[in-house]
């Protein structure tokens, strides 16, 4: 099974690189005022999927985060005493 997930992403990352070199041509992007910037169309594509992945993934980490901190919240709180112990 290993060797299929191997394979699998062998050949997704053998995709993924010709589908790079075949477009590896320079776009132009129009920022502020007459600022302009080439950059090639891989490149562009990787930091617009980076763009996008980074606040999920801040979100999915700073979740965890606070979970955790709150089972050690729970865990320090001592335990709420029996009533039976004050009659």
């Amino acid at each position: 099974m290993r060797f299929l997930n191997l394979l699998f992403w062998l050949v997704v990352v053998a995709l993924l690189t010709s589908l790079a070199i075949e477009n590896w041509r320079d776009v132009t992007i129009n920022l502020w005022g007459n600022l302009q910037a080439d950059i090639k169309i891989p490149v562009l594509l990787a930091l617009m999927l980076l763009l996008g992945w980074l606040p999920a993934y801040v979100f999915y980490r700073a979740r965890l985060w606070r979970l955790r901190k709150g089972e050690v919240a729970r865990a320090t709180v001592p335990a709420a005493p029996n009533e039976e112990e004050f009659e």
